[in-house]
């Protein structure tokens, strides 16, 4: 695309267009109160002015040899709408631009699920769903063997027509925020179902590694199906790295249940790789894999491990999921509204300081042996646990033998006991460690315990 745009602009010279990419349009939301970038195409030589509708002056460019020119442009704090003009020999003119805050929502299917695919709650939203202070960046599907200077796509105002295609947990978390900030809020959907996150990576940083290479080689084949390192980020990725952004969600890893050793390296090299090609330390909140009933053979609960160890990421957060899942054997849970409500949580405390309630879910500290039963606790669970529907469910327990037996499990305050009858001299436990588990064990503010185990023992999983 970037070789195309240059042998455009080199015939036409004469009429010295200038050119901007689709991610600079009418309708979008700049971040606010930062140095954001402009960017674009015109003639060789050719002499621009950037003029800003805000209290900011105008900036001069001049295109390189190569066509290309950007500038940086400050920002105020939130508000508009605004125009922006750029001239040249011809003029641009951009409007109804707002500033506020801008999240980038992409993963696979789960985030790009909608009202147009049969989320329940984005259906009635759709009614009810025009808000001028929330943009729409809706992406189509893309890929590509190198990076690309420009995309598809345009920005679009929220209403009932622009929400049904677009991802219904990008709009729940967005409009979460939008009423909890009070600024404008712009997201941008670049979901493409079934994918793995190696497809999201740059292609050089998966081939540094013998694991992430390996998991790369084990991808598909899928046919019509972006199954090599790279093709995701080429085309919907690399487009964008010049667009500020407040930070990234992420939705994925039902497809990478095919190697699922690899995926805490993958999420580490994902989080690192984006924030150096965007020179941003910008946060990334993640949705824990929700259940499903696969093959049986753990590999989604190796998935959902690694997605927990991936909290050590910095500027991370992980949501779980275990309670909204409306149909085990529907890979598409209906409902994303807390999803999205979940995520605007951890954004909203870690990310803008407004730490108004509980948004952390408990997650297992440690584990002492005390006779014939094993004593777990928990942070995050200040307030102690409860259980939904009696005794707590999902649990396991093995002894030296390592083989795992259904377990009993009694709550006290934000400690858990776990036994077996019969079952002496216990060393180990599993909570809802498996494809589709269906626990009722929650913080006494309603978040759902992460799954875990207290082993490190080999699962056998088949690639």
């Amino acid at each position: 695309m970037k070789h195309f745009l240059l042998l455009l602009l080199l015939s036409f010279s004469a009429r010295a267009d200038i050119i901007l990419p689709a991610i600079l349009n009418s309708n979008m939301v700049l971040q606010q109160q930062t140095d954001v970038r402009l960017w674009g195409w015109a003639s060789p030589g050719e002499k621009l002015t950037i003029t800003p509708g805000w209290d900011a002056p105008p900036v001069t460019t001049t295109a390189s040899e190569n066509a290309a020119w950007n500038v940086t442009v400050r920002t105020p704090a939130a508000g508009g709408p605004y125009r922006l003009t750029f001239k040249g020999q011809n003029e641009i003119v951009l409007s109804n631009i707002l500033i506020g805050e801008v999240w980038l929502c992409a993963g696979q299917s789960n985030m790009e699920w909608s009202a147009a695919l049969g989320t329940i709650d984005a259906n009635e939203e759709l009614p009810k769903a025009y808000n001028p202070n929330i943009r729409f960046f809706d992406m189509p599907k893309l890929a590509a063997n190198s990076p690309q200077d420009d995309t598809k796509g345009m920005w679009t105002v929220c209403d009932s027509v622009t929400l049904k295609p677009f991802s219904a947990v990008g709009y729940f978390f967005g409009k979460k925020l939008q009423q909890s900030l009070n600024v404008p809020i712009g997201l941008i959907d670049v979901a493409w179902g079934g994918s793995y996150i190696e497809s999201w990576i740059p292609t050089e940083i998966i081939n540094l590694y013998a694991d992430t290479r390996l998991s790369a080689e084990r991808m598909g084949p899928v046919r019509a199906w972006p199954v090599k390192a790279g093709l995701i980020y080429n085309a919907m990725v690399a487009p964008l790295t010049n667009f500020r952004l407040a930070g990234a969600l992420w939705y994925q890893g039902e497809s990478n249940r095919h190697y699922p050793q690899s995926y805490y390296h993958l999420m580490h090299l994902m989080a690192d790789a984006w924030r150096g090609v965007w020179q941003q330390d910008f946060p990334l909140y993640y949705v824990q894999i929700a259940p499903f009933t696969y093959n049986g053979q753990q590999q989604a609960a190796a998935v959902r491990e690694a997605q927990t160890r991936a909290m050590d990421i910095p500027k991370s957060g992980m949501i779980v999921v275990t309670d909204l899942v409306d149909n085990l054997r529907d890979i598409h849970p209906k409902y994303k509204r807390e999803v999205g409500n979940r995520l605007a949580a951890w954004a909203l405390a870690e990310t803008y300081g407004q730490k108004t309630g509980s948004y952390r879910s408990p997650q297992y500290r440690s584990m002492q042996v005390v006779g014939d039963r094993i004593r777990l606790t928990f942070d995050h669970a200040p307030n102690g646990l409860v259980t939904r529907n009696g005794e707590p469910a999902e649990f396991e327990i093995a002894g030296a033998d390592r083989t795992f037996v259904k377990a009993r499990a009694q709550v006290k305050g934000n400690t858990v006991e776990v036994w077996a009858d019969g079952l002496k001299g216990p060393v180990a436990v599993r909570f809802a460690f498996r494809d589709a588990p269906e626990p009722n064990l929650f913080s006494r503010e309603g978040l759902p315990v992460v799954p875990f185990r207290t082993d490190d023992w080999d699962l056998g999983l088949k690639p």
